[in-house]
């Protein structure tokens, strides 16, 4: 075989593992359940300063 055939297929199989790695990630993360937001009763709301200045001659 000549270089560039064995590279494709060397890429080919790279890409199959990464796609089968992928799917088992969105498997094992869509089994985990309902995603539910963080809790927000512990963070404090910010606290914004608008400070206005003007300058007319």
């Amino acid at each position: 075989m000549n270089r560039s055939k064995i590279v494709a297929i060397i890429t080919g199989v790279f890409s199959l593992i990464l796609a089968i790695a992928y799917l088992l990630l969105v498997q094992i993360l869509d089994f985990r359940g309902e995603m539910k937001p963080a809790p927000t009763s512990g963070i404090e709301e910010p606290v914004s300063i608008v400070t206005s200045t003007s300058t007319n001659n």
